[in-house]
């Protein structure tokens, strides 16, 4: 059987492999659904746990030219590897003038949510130096309230005005199209300035949603934006973690903290080298499983902070040996007929979403790029 881990990450508790090139798919579909407009590149959170410079590279190669991050730290990082893109940092500058110095230095346009940031930049940044503004319209997170973007409209003149949708994965939620009507009108006090309303979710909401600019995240990453409707995105991730032992149970017993499986006699049981600490959430204990030799196999008992442990009785005995990688996610291998969970199956599975999963990511992992820049 291949035994893929190489001799650099031998002592790697899982293998992450990343298709860099189903990124670069997933952001070409998203910039055809937005037609003439543009689709952005949404990439915090060290581009949701899966590299950010590699992530970067692969998006500006394929045709993405505006990038979205959260905190300047983030923006100086993305510099690097995308030197001639817009780069908007979504938390816009905190604090002093002294908090201007990374978006100065690195060319970073801030997006700037509340009168205090308005004035901070205003104040200190040079007069030409370009920044967005946040409107609120629903979310009440984030943004200038309507009666604040009103009184300022005829002292600004940003290149960008945006707002977040709330609800555009929940079908037919009244909030969605309030948010539009709200974003519609309040873009119109600044008619220079390009307009972005659409996430993953609300470019495939359709034209009205779609404005100048359009931030994908999530879509780029392989998870299904519209839950409620069959995915029409690449998989990205294929995560597999390395069984560091393997034990036959010849008389019943329990397994792992609080013993709360019950092994039978004749139970063969791999541990893994991994748990909660990378990324693999508690609530899988006694009901997640993984794929070994093309057959299922549960977790047996909980999952703890760094090991999980699988009955693996029903395995083939050959794909049973330490070494061996039970997959999570995504495939075997490249020609496997039967797969492990998506993205997003996982997520449902540990009874979360499939953002927390990916920037829970683990950088235990050994990472693998294939299929573009950074493989």
């Amino acid at each position: 059987m291949d035994r893929p881990f190489s001799s650099s990450s031998a002592h790697a508790g899982g293998l992450l492999t990343v298709d860099l090139g189903a990124v670069a798919d997933n952001w070409r579909h998203m910039a055809a659904l937005m037609g003439a407009k543009e689709a952005a590149g949404v990439v915090k959170a060290n581009a949701y746990g899966l590299g950010v410079e590699a992530v970067g590279r692969v998006l500006a190669a394929a045709g993405c030219r505006t990038f979205f991050v959260a905190v300047p730290e983030e923006g100086v990082q993305l510099r690097k590897v995308v030197p001639g893109a817009v780069i908007y940092v979504l938390s816009g500058p905190i604090g002093s003038s002294e908090g201007l110095a990374p978006f100065l230095k690195s060319n970073l346009r801030p997006i700037l949510n509340c009168a205090d940031q308005v004035a901070l930049w205003r104040s200190h940044a040079p007069g030409a130096a370009p920044y967005g503004l946040h409107l609120e319209t629903g979310m009440n997170r984030l943004g200038l309230p309507e009666f604040e973007a009103r009184a300022m409209a005829t002292n600004l003149a940003p290149s960008l005005v945006i707002s977040h949708l709330a609800c555009a994965d929940v079908p037919n939620h009244p909030l969605t199209e309030e948010q539009l009507r709200a974003f519609t009108e309040l873009r119109s006090l600044y008619p220079t300035a390009r307009a972005s309303l659409a996430n993953s979710a609300g470019v495939m909401l359709g034209r009205d949603y779609h404005f100048d600019l359009a931030r994908p995240g999530l879509a780029l990453y392989g998870g299904n934006p519209l839950p409620h409707l069959p995915n029409p995105l690449a998989q990205v991730l294929t995560l597999q973690l390395r069984v560091l032992q393997v034990r036959r149970v010849d008389t019943p017993q329990s397994v792992g903290y609080g013993a709360t499986y019950r092994a039978p006699a004749g139970t063969v049981l791999a541990t893994v080298a991994a748990g909660y600490a990378d990324g693999l959430l508690r609530s899988l204990g006694n009901s997640g499983w993984g794929l070994l030799g093309g057959v299922r196999v549960p977790v047996a008992g909980r999952v703890s902070m760094d090991l999980i442990t699988f009955d693996v009785s029903e395995a083939p005995s050959q794909a049973v040996y330490s070494g061996a990688l039970i997959t999570l996610i995504g495939r075997e291998t490249a020609d496997s007929t039967e797969q492990a969970h998506t993205l997003d199956e996982l997520a449902t599975e540990a009874g979360t979403i499939p953002y927390e999963l990916l920037t829970s990511l683990s950088r235990r992992y050994a990472r693998r790029y294939v299929g573009g820049a950074g493989s």
